[in-house]
């Protein structure tokens, strides 16, 4: 039987909150900011746009899934299967970089907590 393989995108550090965003995040508090340049944002909006059109947003299926009184700490994870969606964080990641905010890759061979949510492409579990 092959294992699964779980992968998530998210800050080396925690934020106010003690959250560690993930990609999506992140970039979008850059461009919150007014920090991406023209070409930075051109590819945020693109990209996500991308990401909208393949892939299940989890608060379409169930907009409680990432309330933190119901679902603390919830964190989607990408199967690794999904290689298109996992391989197209890397341009995310470099616009990351050049800001100077580290972000880690975590990989999980099993899931990394409660699942709350599944589709074909991620998971979004509560930590245990």
């Amino acid at each position: 039987m092959s294992r699964r393989m779980y992968i998530r995108f998210q800050s080396a550090e925690p934020n106010v909150e003690g959250r560690h965003p993930g990609f999506f995040g992140l970039i979008n508090n850059l461009s919150k900011a007014g920090r991406l340049t023209g070409g930075q944002e051109e590819f945020r909006r693109t990209n996500h746009a991308w990401y909208e059109a393949h892939y299940t947003n989890p608060t379409t299926v169930d907009p409680t899934v990432y309330d933190h009184s119901i679902n603390p700490g919830a964190t989607a994870w990408f199967k690794a299967s999904a290689e298109a969606l996992v391989n197209r964080a890397a341009g995310y990641l470099e616009i990351l970089a050049a800001h100077g905010v580290r972000c880690h890759r975590l990989v999980s061979l099993q899931p990394p907590g409660k699942i709350i949510y599944e589709d074909e492409a991620q998971i979004v579990v509560v930590p245990h």
